[in-house]
């Protein structure tokens, strides 16, 4: 039976002779005394589950916190490996339009070279038809001479 405090309030004792039934109150005073060491023991054990949730409570902020602290910092290293990534790229890219256009002069330079280069010999070309052209006539004018000279000679003959 638990005793309540209302059942302590409304606790009759009955009277005897001198005053008090002394038993039946050292009997009530029993089951209070017992009644108060279960509460106390339950407030102890209470007590102590409410120390342990709290150390408990305490250790999941603290890695609630941590979490917070390693979330926040893996973002920020994210957010510089991009910026990293997008400065590489754009440093690739960069070198990559200098080495093209660094190609592309080089091809023009080659282009206009080889147009030199075809100017030059269509001027050999020139050169040339025009010197067998010479020595194709010197020849032609050879061989009239000769001709002639001969058409001569067979008459003094």
């Amino acid at each position: 039976m638990r005793i309540t405090p209302l059942d302590i309030q409304q606790k009759q004792f009955s009277t005897k002779f001198r005053g008090f039934d002394v038993e039946e109150v050292d009997s009530f005073l029993e089951l209070i005394r017992e009644e108060m060491e279960e509460l106390l023991r339950e407030n102890a054990n209470l007590r102590e589950e409410v120390r342990l949730l709290e150390k408990q409570l305490k250790d999941y902020k603290n890695i609630e916190t941590t979490l917070r602290d390693t979330l926040v910092a893996t973002q920020q290293m994210v957010d510089e490996y991009k910026e990293n990534a997008k400065k590489e790229a754009e440093l690739i890219k960069k070198e990559s339009e200098l080495k093209a256009d660094e190609m592309m002069q080089e091809a023009q330079k080659r282009v206009i070279k080889i147009h030199e280069d075809i100017t030059d010999l269509k001027g050999v070309r020139r050169h040339f038809k025009e010197e067998l052209r010479r020595l194709i006539e010197s020849h032609l004018s050879m061989l009239e001479f000769d001709k002639e000279r001969e058409s001569e000679t067979p008459d003094e003959a």
